[in-house]
């Protein structure tokens, strides 16, 4: 079977490579961390422009007309450039508020309005309750990405019976707190008594779970892919005993150690993202999956550049830390790897259950 990227999926990889190379570079990333951080609004209008937040929109309503393939393309090289804008977030709403009938606020998410997707591993962190047909929320979720800037959210709570998803507007947005990847902004949702839409039941929080663990490990890819080149490059200029270290055996093991890692990420995140789009049934496995070894794998990767990058890779100086920051919060996000071993095991314990193969 042919797993590599179609034409125009290379296509749409090198146009997004080329905006962020233009819109998110180093230096430009470093201006808006040392600004305080927060989304990057003229990267984000650049985007927006190009309709990435509207990939997934039919082509006939304005849309792109693509998939899921082609999100985690696009968060893919979001990764690499550690990127200052909202995109997985935003692309996650809108199709939780698409599926459950809110066309309203899809269509101003899909048009570059800041969404944020409040998902906490704590199944009660957020009650809901239904009073006279009119559902209100209560409680705090785990710290929101990108929610101080955020006009819409994406709320996981329990109704009781199951998690349930729900949709509000974001009329007082938190302050923003802080935390170790300055290019993202984090926020506590404090609701209480907050109205809000239901968008749908259990199904629509595993398949926004799906989703979020799928395109966050394509994130994770990204920036595990360029710390690797970040560390294969230093390794080829830096001298030492009149050699560069990347001819000393001990280098070379750790690079091709973390290229096995970026390789098998970058396997585990296309098959998630293939089965979310086909809404196979092997989606949820497939999901966890990525973000289970991404999740590990990236921190080896992340350990690696920074052992061949020696002391320079532990200084504000240096462009790494702003990829390990990054990826310490993406490998968090949407379930820790202890979360997705129990998922996994869970789906796969229920398949031999039932007699199912689990290869």
């Amino acid at each position: 079977m042919h797993f590599e990227l179609s034409e125009d999926q290379v296509a749409l990889q090198s146009a997004a490579a080329d905006l962020l190379d233009g819109l998110a570079s180093p230096e430009h990333v470093r201006a808006v961390v040392d600004d305080g951080g927060g989304v990057d609004r003229a990267l984000w209008s650049g985007m927006s422009d190009q309709g990435w937040t509207a990939v997934e929109v039919p082509e006939a309503d304005g849309g792109l007309g693509l998939g899921a393939v082609e999100v985690a393309v696009l968060a893919e090289q979001i990764g690499r450039h550690v990127g200052p804008a909202p995109f997985v977030p935003s692309v996650l709403a809108r199709d939780a508020l698409r599926s459950g009938g809110d066309d309203e606020r899809a269509r101003r998410v899909a048009t570059g309005t800041i969404a944020c997707v409040a998902w906490s591993r704590e199944p009660t962190a957020v009650r809901a309750v239904e009073r006279s047909g009119q559902w209100t929320l209560t409680g705090r979720p785990d710290p929101t990405v990108w929610a101080p800037s955020a006009s819409v959210a994406v709320v996981v709570a329990s109704t009781g019976d199951e998690r349930a998803l729900f949709a509000l507007d974001v009329d007082h947005p938190p302050e923003r707190e802080a935390a170790m990847d300055r290019t993202r902004e984090l926020g506590w949702l404090e609701l209480d008594g907050v109205a809000a839409t239901r968008l749908g039941g259990a199904d629509a929080v595993e398949r926004l779970g799906d989703r979020g663990a799928t395109f966050t490990a394509a994130e994770l890819l990204g920036a595990s892919s360029r710390a690797l080149e970040l560390a294969v490059e230093y390794a080829k200029d830096r001298v030492q005993f009149g050699r560069p270290i990347g001819s000393f055996q001990a280098v070379k093991h750790r690079c091709a150690d973390m290229l096995v890692d970026v390789e098998g990420m970058r396997s585990a995140v296309y098959w998630a993202a293939w089965c979310v789009g086909a809404d196979d049934p092997e989606r949820s496995i497939a999901s966890s999956s990525a973000k289970l070894w991404t999740t590990d794998a990236s921190k080896r990767v992340m350990s690696g550049a920074l052992q061949v990058h020696g002391g320079i890779g532990f200084t504000w100086e240096h462009d790494l830390h702003l990829f390990m920051k990054r990826a310490q919060l993406d490998q968090v996000s949407f379930g820790d790897a202890a979360f997705h071993r129990d998922r996994l095991a869970a789906q796969l314990r229920a398949k031999v259950a039932a007699g199912e193969s689990v290869l």
